[in-house]
């Protein structure tokens, strides 16, 4: 249980997502360093004191004096050698005393909140790379490792790296992808394709009750993955759930763009929104259709949601959006600081010269935002210790990238920079200019308590944006799309949702202050939710489709393993 707790935790950290970051140019890098730079030339009796502070910490080292130890939660320092053995106790403190050295140098320059998060970010990145754990002269776990195994985990580490140089681009595997297939294993629940255009497909799920709720749900799922992260396994699908609770399924699956789709854009995946809607009320003869979307879908289903209010369009029931920012901010998060309006100008031109961007190049880049995580952590696994990659679902799916076109790029960064959801009327984007106040769907919004991405705190805020009447705030225990994964059956879940009913507080710490927390899924309550707001119950569709829009392949698709 222990180690499957460990490996839901790295997952949470590996998800790739849509956001500012998309818009970070490598230049945003090299002037955060020249900021540094910069600021260390600026004051040199400052440069003095902090050296000879770190000076004073070395020669403690050597001396056999110092008491510098690693934090007793730091994964990189468990071996009992970095406490007993000299050798490396000392290797151990010397890069403790650089990284004291950095923070203590850190907090005493003149930077704003802004400057400091940039600041702390690369600093972190360099001190990350520095680590003695990160070589094999360096790590005494690795050692053991060649020593116990008669030196055939040093060969099966160089195997690792040969295969990544020669068949993952040079990025470590973060995953062991042999033993998950797609539609057998992951993504299999029944269903089929009952409509496909260009730009996605639409899954439809058979139901698995006697009878259903009158109105549908559509899930729309982000651009940057796969869909089936709502049906990853029999014992973590959410449409399995759904379907055994009463709700009709419907998934949209997007396809993977080639530079030749770079054009599509906002417009055209609102437009495939507005298509899907469609065909779900013409299969089920719903009035209605309930929404759900996380992370960039989410975003996609608010400016989805504004374009029908503005059209009135009255095909809109519920609308649940789950761990999505609509209000960025540039503090949210620390990588978000390198954000500048220069590199996202930058990031466009290039994305717009290449069509798309590509799903390696961006999971690389989100690799070496968060480095110790995503990069040292598999290169100490998978070359100095000679292990396999995790074989985990959730980061299989979350290697199974896309590409992103860099028209919908574009209109991402656009939302971002302008803070299109906040303002009313003034932000014009597929084909009508985006005001949520006029959005009265009843809301239903999670975030995640430990999510480094869309942080909770962030997604609190889109409560605040709609002209919803009734919005209901889920807090999940845990980071990302574990937040969205957790089913019940977890004896360690809860989550945390107001204690009394009413309008939601301005601020998120304000709903903190009045929270309850529950034991258990928070599944079971947003079904309940959804089912109050999914009609009367009738007899479950004999078949799935229509004469209009037949049942073809499969679920999860055709373009789930599409080659591109």
């Amino acid at each position: 249980m222990a180690a499957k707790v460990k490996l839901e935790n790295e997952a949470a950290q590996s998800t790739n997502a849509l956001g500012p970051l998309i818009g970070v140019a490598r230049e945003d890098f090299v002037s955060a360093v020249a900021l540094l730079l910069r600021e260390t030339a600026s004051d040199p009796a400052r440069l003095v004191r902090h050296s000879t502070a770190i000076a004073q910490d070395m020669v403690k080292i050597m001396t056999g004096k110092s008491d510098l130890a690693p934090d007793p939660k730091d994964k990189r320092f468990m071996d009992p050698a970095w406490a007993y053995n000299p050798f490396f106790r000392a290797g151990a403190q010397y890069y403790l005393a650089v990284q004291k050295g950095m923070k203590n140098w850190l907090e005493e320059l003149e930077l704003d909140e802004l400057e400091r998060n940039r600041a702390n970010f690369i600093a972190n990145i360099i001190l990350d790379g520095l680590a003695p754990t990160n070589s094999l002269v360096g790590n005494p776990t690795a050692q053991k490792q060649i020593i116990n195994s008669g030196g055939l985990s040093l060969i099966k580490g160089l195997q690792n790296a040969y295969n990544d140089m020669v068949h993952n681009k040079g990025m470590v595997s973060q995953v062991d992808k042999r033993p998950f297939t797609v539609g057998k294993n992951v993504a299999c629940s029944k269903g089929n394709v009952i409509y496909r255009d260009e730009i996605m497909e639409l899954v439809q799920y058979a139901p698995a009750t006697d009878t259903v709720y009158a109105v549908p749900q559509l899930t729309i799922p982000p651009q940057i993955n796969k869909m089936y992260i709502n049906d990853l396994s029999p014992d973590k699908s959410v449409i399995k759930w759904q379907v055994e609770n009463g709700i009709q399924s419907f998934v949209i699956s997007w396809r993977n763009p080639t530079k030749e789709m770079g054009h599509w854009g906002m417009d055209d995946y609102i437009a495939a929104c507005e298509k899907a809607l469609a065909v779900v009320a013409d299969i089920t003869g719903s009035k209605k259709v309930n929404v759900s979307a996380g992370c960039s879908g989410g975003q996609t289903a608010a400016v989805l949601a504004s374009k029908l209010a503005a059209t009135n369009n009255p095909i809109l029931g519920a609308l649940t959006l789950m761990v999505c920012v609509l209000h960025p901010k540039p503090t949210d998060i620390e990588a978000g600081s390198l954000v500048s309006e220069n590199g996202m100008q930058l990031a466009r031109q290039r994305a717009m010269k290449a069509g798309v961007i590509k799903a390696d190049d961006l999971a690389r880049g989100f690799a070496w935002l968060r480095p110790n995580d995503l990069i040292w952590n598999y290169v100490i696994n998978n070359y100095l210790l000679g292990q396999d990659p995790p074989a985990f679902d959730v980061l299989f799916w979350n290697a199974d990238a896309t590409n992103l076109s860099s028209s919908l790029m574009g209109d991402f960064l656009t939302l971002f920079e302008t803070l299109a959801f906040t303002k009313q009327g003034e932000v014009e984007m597929a084909g009508h200019k985006i005001d949520l106040s006029k959005v009265t769907a009843d809301l239903f919004i999670l975030g995640g308590v430990t999510d480094h991405i869309t942080p909770w705190k962030a997604t609190y805020r889109s409560t605040q944006l709609f002209g919803s009447k009734d919005v209901t705030y889920v807090l999940s225990q845990s980071g990302h799309m574990q937040a969205i994964l957790n089913p019940p059956g977890n004896p360690k879940a809860k989550y945390f949702v107001q204690s009394k009913k009413g309008k939601l507080p301005a601020t998120a710490d304000d709903w903190l202050a009045g929270v309850e927390e529950v034991k258990g899924s928070w599944w079971p309550l947003w079904t309940e939710w959804l089912q109050k707001r999914s009609g009367e119950k009738t007899a479950a569709p004999a078949s799935l489709g229509s004469a209009a829009y037949p049942a073809m392949e499969a679920a999860p698709g055709l373009y789930v393993v599409e080659e591109v």
